[in-house]
């Protein structure tokens, strides 16, 4: 992997570069018909360019990461502002830019072939095509990754978002930071996903406390509310009037701040992303990190969250919309769990990350112990060496097996433990040990999971891939995208008859609770 050096860098140094990247880079609105030597030769005058790229979103867009800050400042001072012949303007300068030929006749004869980096991944469909020539079902599965995990392109974009909103709040905050969180920075992204992202003022509280040292304190006076949750919900309510009354390209923008957590959804058309922006949420970046941890490890990690979750969504049993069915974090969670439980483990449990911390890495937020080591050298690789082939049959065996009635999924000490309370799936919060990430979740939705993972590890153990590939049906991974019975109909109907429905059969009958009051108890909670 070009991006691993001698050393991997921790989650912080990627994210501290990568925001630093954001702040040296435009992002410029193109005509159809470019000559894009000739745009790049204009901006050079500026200042030098270190990478860009263009892509398509409402029209050509090109993003322009100069070496250095005062570039940015030299093309401002040259861009005219428009003329509001048809509409008034808010004349706030930002950092997106129209740019438009005078001589479109001369200078369209002088157009080239733009290369436009792929922001979006490809239907499942085409997906199957490409995974029914592999050779092996851990090709099919890095070749999942490969058409669905974030570009470099991709990402630099999700920063820039992040920068541009950071631009408005510092009219407010000179000291804060806007940053991503959650798929975008976890290595678990796919294309498309939304960009989660916070307002942060932590450069703001570290400057207090600097103040403190000396033989008398200063400090400054500051607007003082009864609640923390009442100074998120103004500042909240602030940042998104100032976004959707003068951002440009901002839209749909949604205050919902009465939420446990409150948000400002938004799109940002210049970049095509839906945006949720919070204050500060430091257990989610935790949380971010550890996943960042375990997905830098070993490569097998991410080729199998990208398949599952593929495969889940596929099936219905995840839903981008909130509801009963499980969420993309919670799968992903449980996938973290299955790799602990193999002999010898592929990740090591939190217990074992904590331990290895040191006192840069101690962190302590709202009473929870969240430390865990952060320098990725300092992780043993794991002895463990089978195939993806073999992990994803066993994934699906696992909780197709699992005994959800009486545990639970602990990551902090990579085992079963008895279930606290009645919910159907309970998978323990890795930092806020009180809580159940998966307390959404109903008695039928998770019914269903277990029944499609009984079903896929059918799949993969009885049908043989050269009878598949001879009549040229999906195999492996790729039968297992396809909606059960939607591939051969008059097949599957029979094979319900047999295993696989006696299978999902049994499961649904050991799955129930001993009468409905209990039901609707467990469900309700």
């Amino acid at each position: 992997d070009s991006e691993v050096n001698i050393r991997k860098k921790t989650f912080t140094e990627v994210q501290t570069e990568r925001l630093e990247q954001a702040e040296r880079t435009v992002l410029i609105k193109c005509p159809q018909k470019l000559n894009g030597k000739k745009l790049l030769q204009y901006l050079s005058s500026h200042g030098n360019i270190n990478s860009h790229f263009f892509f398509e979103n409402r029209g050509v867009h090109a993003l322009i990461e100069f070496s250095e800050k005062d570039s940015i400042a030299s093309l401002q001072d040259a861009i005219g502002i428009p003329s509001a012949a048809e509409h008034h303007v808010v004349p706030f300068k930002s950092r997106l830019f129209t740019f438009t030929l005078k001589n479109t006749v001369s200078q369209a004869a002088e157009e080239t072939p733009l290369h436009l980096s792929p922001q979006s991944h490809i239907p499942v469909t085409a997906l199957i095509q490409k995974l029914c020539h592999a050779d092996s079902i851990s090709s099919q599965m890095y070749i999942l990754l490969n058409e669905y995990q974030l570009t470099e392109e991709n990402i630099k974009l999700r920063f820039l978002a992040c920068s541009l909103v950071r631009d408005f709040a510092h009219a407010y905050f000179p000291d804060s930071t806007v940053k991503p969180f959650g798929s975008s920075v976890n290595t678990f992204g796919k294309l498309g996903c939304d960009v989660d992202m916070f307002l942060d003022f932590c450069d703001t509280r570290k400057h207090a406390a600097k103040m403190k040292k000396g033989p008398f304190e200063m400090e400054y006076q500051m607007k003082r509310l009864p609640s923390e949750r009442l100074a998120t919900q103004r500042i909240l309510s602030v940042i998104g009037d100032c976004l959707d009354n003068f951002g440009p390209g901002c839209v749909n923008v949604q205050k919902i701040l009465n939420a446990r957590c409150p948000l400002v959804k938004f799109s940002h058309q210049p970049t095509g992303f839906q945006c949720d922006l919070s204050v500060s949420n430091s257990i989610a970046i935790k949380s971010s990190e550890l996943l960042y941890i375990y997905g830098c490890l070993d490569s097998r990690v991410r080729a199998l969250v990208f398949s599952v979750r593929c495969w889940a969504r596929v099936h219905g049993l995840t839903n981008s919309v909130p509801g009963t069915w499980i969420t993309n974090f919670s799968l992903t969670m449980m996938i973290m769990f299955f790799l602990q439980k193999r002999s010898p483990p592929i990740i090591p449990t939190l217990d074992q990350l904590k331990e290895l911390a040191d006192e840069k890495d101690k962190q302590v937020i709202g009473g929870y112990d969240c430390s865990f080591v952060s320098d990725l050298s300092k992780i043993k690789p794991t002895k463990n060496t089978e195939t993806l082939d073999v992990l994803l049959g066993d994934f699906f065996e696992y909780f197709g097996n699992f005994d959800f009635r009486k545990n639970s999924i602990n990551l902090r000490k990579g085992k079963e433990v008895n279930k606290p309370e009645s919910s159907p799936l309970y998978i323990w919060n890795p930092f806020e040990q009180d809580l159940n990430i998966s307390k959404n979740v109903n008695q039928p939705q998770l019914e269903k999971f277990v029944a499609m993972a009984r079903e896929s590890a059918w799949i993969l153990q009885k049908e043989g891939k050269t009878q598949r590939m001879i009549n040229k049906e999906p195999w492996g991974l790729a039968a297992l995208l396809i909606p059960f019975g939607k591939s051969n109909p008059s097949k599957m109907k029979n094979r319900m008859k047999g295993i696989g429905s006696e299978t999902i059969r049994s499961l649904l009958d050991s799955l129930k609770l001993n009468n409905a009051n209990s039901l609707q108890k467990a469900v309700g909670k």
